[in-house]
């Protein structure tokens, strides 16, 4: 068994996410058409990029923003393309991702992503065409009720008809996905709105009746958190990624040093405290660490911040962590007790809450005194010895995919981003590259699409341009969008793909293999097969105006990585044809208890979960 590395470099300041425009400045008065209202609106608020796709319905805007200084519009291949790009882009900097489209299929190509940002809580406006107000409802040509159709998987969604509005709209759109629980909102114009004129009004009055999420949380609740965790003796605290979308990962790590309790992150989480830090346990859940399962199955007090006890983290619900107390603090309500009943539950922003349960804690432990963890962290630190994160060399001497990913991110470093698609590619660089800083991981969590991660890298380096940033992507989930290749190459973003080519829908396969007798059932996609590779990815690449390389030999895996971070002129992708049999562990089975995590195949963990 190889061991995963562990580096321990230094941290960068957190990047602060920036408000909505100040509504005190005097109003400046302008007359234009409802498109040009759009465009200003946007300027007025501070973006800068927008990725999307021209069409009838939203043409009118398109006009006005061809002559705009200040708005720079990336032509994608593909709306979906559009979303995700301003998804990584949002995930990466903290700010506002914009994506633009027309009606019909243009907006309803975006509901992938918007679903996606949903899911994962990610800042994001979409603005999309309609047909004109007096053709809807009557199947106009590329007419979709895009509000009806996003309502479900949206924060809010806005349907624009009058022009005077817009820019109350676009001001109250960008409120909305920024403040509380981020997330994505669409703003469907009219065709009709954008052509009329209107009146331009800036600062814009907000309506927004009944919507004041909470910040500050409640003094008495987390006073008794706080009272809870000076007192137990199996303390967790565990990280969901509502800690990365707050910007909690400063009073994070004072909460880890003063507490002394073991820290995990999920998926949605890592880098939000450093995988070097000495309390890190490592991901739970499916895939998570053996320690990091164990930690909270054994747990007499989890603190949950900003997680929502999702079935991929907790198993089998009624036997997660049977003896543990809960704290449940997140900014949403509606997440408290929804999969666990919570003993405390606190409403806010996760910073403030967490900044105040540090004071708390202090004040708590000169009145109780620092409990005595020794028992609890002998018996975690030999779970991490015992089960370390490893792999095993492959049986048909391709290359190891935890093998290619961990040079990866030793070569690259914690510096670099790494956007992550759906399967075992995202699996293994969650496990295998140590994350020392917040938004440095980038994945589709909670909705997992494929498809994720190429446009998400190109938004990701358009938001960060002087990092490096890699997509590790598995070959089926790179053949869903890859023609953002040629927006990446056309426009300068020079990201790097690795492509972790099994030659198959590898999760997929992965459960086939254990669960269905081996029996693969179109799961070949004939990606890495020597004699007819379809497509060939080095020329598919190169087609599109990027390097490609190829690595199928371990030892070229360090010189073909270097080779790509050389590459800084345009996108590089990179075939890494690696075994299809290899598989990622540690696992637990869809809908049977933590208890039953296995370390690998036919090896479940000698701990006793009732401990």
């Amino acid at each position: 068994m190889v061991n995963a590395p562990n580096p321990a470099p230094p941290r960068p300041a957190a990047r602060p996410a920036p408000g909505p425009a100040s509504a005190t400045r005097e109003a400046k008065v302008e007359h234009v058409t409802g498109a040009q209202s759009i465009v200003r609106a946007l300027e007025e608020l501070g973006v800068d990029t927008i990725f999307g796709m021209p069409g009838g319905a939203i043409l009118p805007t398109y006009d006005p923003l061809f002559d705009s200084e200040r708005l720079r519009h990336i032509l994608v291949r593909h709306e979906q393309g559009a979303g995700h790009a301003a998804s990584g882009y949002a995930t990466a900097t903290g700010k506002v991702g914009v994506c633009m489209a027309t009606s019909g299929p243009g907006a309803t190509n975006l509901i992938t992503a918007l679903a996606d940002a949903n899911m994962d809580s990610v800042p994001m406006v979409a603005i999309t065409g309609q047909v004109a107000a007096s053709a809807i409802g009557t199947d106009a040509f590329q007419e979709a009720d895009i509000v009806g159709a996003t309502m479900p998987v949206t924060k809010h969604s806005f349907l624009v008809t009058d022009a005077a509005e817009i820019p109350a709209r676009i001001a109250e759109a960008f409120h909305i996905a920024a403040t509380g629980r981020p997330g994505p909102v669409l703003v469907d114009i009219a065709k009709s709105a954008q052509q009329a004129q209107t009146t331009f009004v800036w600062p814009p009055v907000m309506d927004l009746p009944g919507y004041r999420p909470t910040a500050k949380p409640h003094a008495r609740q987390v006073r008794e958190a706080a009272r809870m965790l000076a007192t137990a003796r199996r303390p967790v605290l565990y990280v969901g990624g509502g800690a990365i979308r707050s910007g909690a990962d400063a009073e994070l790590r004072r909460l880890a040093d003063l507490s002394g309790a073991a820290v995990v992150t999920t998926l949605m989480a890592r880098g939000a405290v450093p995988d070097s830090h000495p309390q890190h346990v490592g991901m739970p859940g499916m895939h998570g660490s053996v320690a990091a399962v164990a930690a909270l199955q054994q747990a007499d007090l989890i603190v949950a911040l900003g997680a929502r006890f999702d079935d991929r983290v907790t198993g089998k619900l009624d036997s997660f962590a049977p003896r543990a107390k809960i704290v449940h603090a997140d900014v949403d309500p509606a997440e408290i007790s929804k999969n666990r009943q919570a003993d405390v539950p606190i409403v806010g922003d996760l910073t403030e809450i967490v900044a105040e349960m540090v004071i708390e804690l202090q004040s708590a432990q000169l009145q109780h005194g620092k409990a005595d963890l020794t028992a609890w962290w002998a018996r975690l630190d030999e779970l991490r010895r015992t089960y370390p994160l490893g792999w095993t060399p492959t049986a048909d001497g391709l290359l190891a995919p935890q093998h290619v990913i961990s040079r990866l991110g030793e070569i690259a470093g914690p510096e670099a981003i790494y956007v992550a698609g759906v399967g075992q590619h995202q699996m293994w660089a969650s496990q295998f590259i140590r994350y020392e800083h917040p938004r440095t991981w980038i994945n589709s969590g909670g909705l997992g699409t494929m498809g994720y991660a190429v446009p998400a890298a190109m938004g990701a380096k358009v938001g960060m341009p002087e990092r490096t940033v890699w997509a590790i992507d598995g070959d089926g989930c790179f053949q869903m969008t890859n023609q953002e290749l040629a927006t990446a190459a056309l426009n300068k973003i020079p990201i790097k793909v690795a492509v972790i080519n099994n030659s198959s829908l590898g999760m997929v396969r992965q459960w086939q293999t254990l669960f269905y007798d081996g029996r693969y059932s179109h799961t070949d996609l004939h990606t890495g097969h020597e004699t007819r590779r379809i497509p060939d990815f080095v020329k598919l690449a190169e087609a599109y105006g990027c390097a490609g390389l190829r690595c199928d030999s371990a030892g070229d895996i360090d010189a073909t990585i270097k080779q790509a971070m050389e590459i800084d002129d345009q996108p590089v992708v990179v075939d890494f044809v690696v075994s299809a049999d290899a598989m990622v562990w540690p696992m637990v089975p869809a809908g049977v208890s933590n208890d039953e995590v296995q370390y690998a195949r036919g090896i479940t963990p000698e701990w006793d979960g009732d401990e």
